[in-house]
């Protein structure tokens, strides 16, 4: 019987041919009968790729081959989780919008946080007093993040430069800052921002949120649910999840993620099963 797996992974590396990987890259995943999402840029490779177990593991053998080593996490997989296959060439990795900020060599990104295992991260914690920095969207952090979390009122990743501008976040540059994302490669740019702009002590969750929920599960300093960007919309790391969102019409304890219901809108909503179906503020009327 089929075993459907889904893997997460990200190299950041000089590429000098992104259309060239791009090429190779469709190519290898409609072999194999693989579906996802994967951008190539000149910084490197992202991609979220689903199949079943012995495909996804040869499509893994390959890309290895190429860039060596890559930060790679798993998750069980439905069978159904993409559409479609999409490879693309894009100027970034992560839409920061600030493509000519980033430095990459073959270790990786230059200039970022200190990186640290989900170990390492309880060590600092019982060492110091530190700040966690969401580096998702606002809506991502709504059903699940890091307890007393600093979350940016965010939309998108794009919108990170100019919050960091704003001088709101000034008052924590001599703090111990902690960045964390799903996966780690958010907080890989996000981390050389902020030194960039002056925070003087940066880490970053290496691995992001699933390899500490990995690791911890929700035994540790995690709350909630993990948002992903595949089918399954959201994940938990055991039966015992805390909600810590609610229903946007009802007030009651949910981390059901639904997309408004006016068809032209992408915003998506924490609804309980009872208002499925609801608008967002913007298209109620």
């Amino acid at each position: 019987m089929a075993v459907p797996k889904i893997l997460l992974y990200y190299a950041f590396r000089p590429l000098a041919d992104p259309e060239a990987v791009r090429l190779w890259q469709r190519t290898l995943c409609e072999s194999l009968g693989l579906t996802g999402r994967i951008i190539v840029s000149p910084h490197g490779i992202n991609g979220t790729v689903g199949g079943d177990l012995p495909q996804v593991k040869r499509y893994l053998r390959a890309t290895r081959a190429y860039f060596g080593d890559l930060d790679e996490k798993w998750g069980e997989g439905t069978g159904r989780d993409f559409p479609k296959l999409s490879v693309k060439v894009r100027p970034e990795l992560v839409s920061f919008g600030a493509p000519e900020a980033l430095r990459v060599d073959e270790h990786g990104v230059v200039g970022g946080g200190t990186r640290l295992s989900p170990e390492q991260l309880h060590e600092l914690v019982a060492e110091k007093e530190v700040v966690f920095f969401d580096g998702r969207n606002a809506v991502e952090a709504e059903i699940g993040r890091f307890a007393d979390a600093v979350v940016p009122p965010v939309e998108t990743t794009r919108d990170f430069v100019a919050e960091l501008d704003s001088g709101r976040y000034d008052h924590l540059k001599d703090q111990p800052v902690v960045t964390y994302c799903t996966g780690g490669i958010r907080c890989e740019v996000l981390s050389s921002l902020m030194i960039e702009r002056g925070f003087r002590e940066v880490y970053q969750l290496d691995g992001g949120i699933l390899r500490y929920g990995e690791r911890f599960g929700d035994a540790g300093l995690w709350r909630g649910s993990v948002y992903v960007f595949d089918g399954r919309r959201a994940v938990t790391f055991s039966e015992d999840a805390a909600v810590v969102s609610s229903c946007i019409r009802c007030g009651a304890p949910s981390a059901r993620l639904e997309n408004c219901a006016d068809p032209s809108c992408r915003t998506e909503l924490v609804l309980c099963a009872e208002h499925e179906g609801v608008r967002c503020a913007a298209h109620a009327a």
